[in-house]
Parts: structure tokens; sequence; C-alpha cells
């Protein structure tokens, strides 16, 4: 557990796009291990007090609401009401988690997600989820534009072997990596450089 002495109340986890659409057997493969992961993540979280947004994926069979390139190529992961718009088990939001349904890759299209992170006056957020090259790293790097502190918790997303590591190694000028064993430890280290930033 913390130190009771930290004050979590400006740290957040953004929880992307864990739905079945983008669990895909190459995924699973490569990264056999994210499941139980997440699933330690959200249990560290609920047990420090540590607020938990999901984000997630979600689009109308009729193309009203599918960015262009996707209506072009006629088919969209995570259609309304199919069965890969379903959560992993792992990523099971509880009572008073907020969910967030996107449109798009980047979560901050939908202003929802700031207004909350803006309400409860948060300052660092950490990002997991599907898939790393995508929703992952353009919800981050947008998070690091409007000047939130981003860490990426690595064991907890997934993508391809290559896309994975490639967006993961190649900006560290957006985010910085940990993983969901570190996170206790590397709290003091994101509580000291919000200090340093105030």
């Amino acid at each position: 557990m913390t130190n009771p002495s930290k004050n979590l109340s400006e740290f957040a986890v953004l929880l992307i796009d864990v739905q079945k659409d983008f669990w895909t057997k190459e995924i699973a493969t490569d990264f056999p291990d994210f499941p139980s992961k997440v699933a330690q993540l959200l249990k560290f979280c609920r047990t420090e007090g540590l607020d938990i947004i999901h984000l997630r994926a979600g689009f109308k069979k009729d193309e009203s609401d599918w960015m262009l390139r996707y209506r072009l190529l006629g088919e969209i992961p995570c259609i309304e009401e199919t069965s890969g718009t379903n959560v992993l088990d792992c990523a099971r939001e509880v009572q008073g988690e907020p969910i967030i349904i996107k449109k798009s890759f980047d979560g901050f299209i939908n202003p929802l997600l700031e207004e909350i992170l803006e309400k409860r006056n948060k300052r660092c957020l950490l990002v997991a989820g599907l898939v790393t090259s995508v929703c992952v790293l353009l919800t981050a790097a947008t998070a690091a534009q409007k000047g939130y502190l981003v860490n990426v918790i690595e064991d907890c997303c997934a993508d391809t072997s290559e896309a994975h590591c490639y967006a993961l190694n190649n900006y560290p000028f957006i985010f910085n990596c940990t993983e969901v064993s570190r996170i206790n430890t590397d709290m003091e280290i994101w509580i000291s450089e919000l200090q340093r930033l105030n």
C-alpha cells in the first residue's frame, strides 16, 4: 500500500478501450499477461482510492458517427450492440467510476473527459489500455499538450509487439513509462514532479 501521507487526489487512471474488438488473437498471443495486469491495476487503484475513468469506443451501425476513413473502408471496430464492444472481464467498472464513450482515437475529443478531470482537479494521468500505438498514444499525447503530467503503464497496454515497443520507446517528451508493480514507488517521483511544477 502507499504511504498514507501521500495525496493521490491529483492523480487519475485512464483505462482505454479494453474491449473485445481490440483484443485480437495476435495481441493476446503477444501479451498474455495483459488481463491479469489490468486486474492488478484496478485492484490497486480501488484499494488506494485512485480515481479510474473508463474510456470505451462505440459506434452506430448506420455509420453516422464514424470517422471518414472508416466510412470509406466500410467497417469499424466496436459497433454498438455487437459483442465487439464488450469489455474484457479484467476491466469492468464498479459503481461510481465514470464511463466515457468515444467516437475517435483520442479520448479528449469527447469534452466530457476534460470536464471530469478539471472538476476533480487532476494533474497527473496514468494511461493504460488498447491499443498502445493508437488510442493510448493519441490520448496520452493530447493529455500532455493540455498540461497534464502523463505516465503510461506499459504492462497494462497491448498492441502488436513492434507497434507497442515503438510507441513506448520513442516519445519520452510526451510521457514516462512505468509498470503496475512500480506505481507504488514511482508515486513518490510523480508527487515530487508535481511539487516542482507548482
